[in-house]
């Protein structure tokens, strides 16, 4: 049986975050989650798989991250096996049984006047 993995890595700026993104999707049989967008262009990209896929997809994302001018990573950590209680809060695996707790989660945008 296959662990599966939360993977997460937080940069500055879209640029950085789709080409991690992109990186990420290429190098290793992962599901994108999504992005998060927080105040001040830190993004953080967000990915589901099997813990070593994950880890060969968030070390793709660091090194695309370096190509991108200007572009610095700020975070990355991958939860082994993350507890049922954040599939039940985050979209990060959604299935029959677990719709009746789903409710869209609401991401304000940035702080920053767009």
């Amino acid at each position: 049986m296959t662990t599966l993995a939360l993977g997460m890595l937080e940069t500055t700026g879209v640029p950085a975050a789709i080409e991690a993104g992109d990186a990420m999707c290429k190098a290793a049989r992962i599901t994108l989650v999504g992005y998060e967008n927080t105040d001040s262009g830190r993004i953080t990209i967000i990915i589901r798989g099997a813990v070593s896929e994950a880890t060969i997809a968030i070390a793709a994302g660091l090194d695309a991250i370096a190509r991108v001018y200007g572009a610095k990573v700020l975070s990355y950590h991958i939860i082994a096996r993350p507890h049922e209680n954040l599939e039940y809060v985050f979209p990060i695996h959604r299935t029959p049984e677990i719709a009746q707790f789903h409710a869209d989660i609401y991401f304000p945008p940035p702080l920053s006047p767009q």
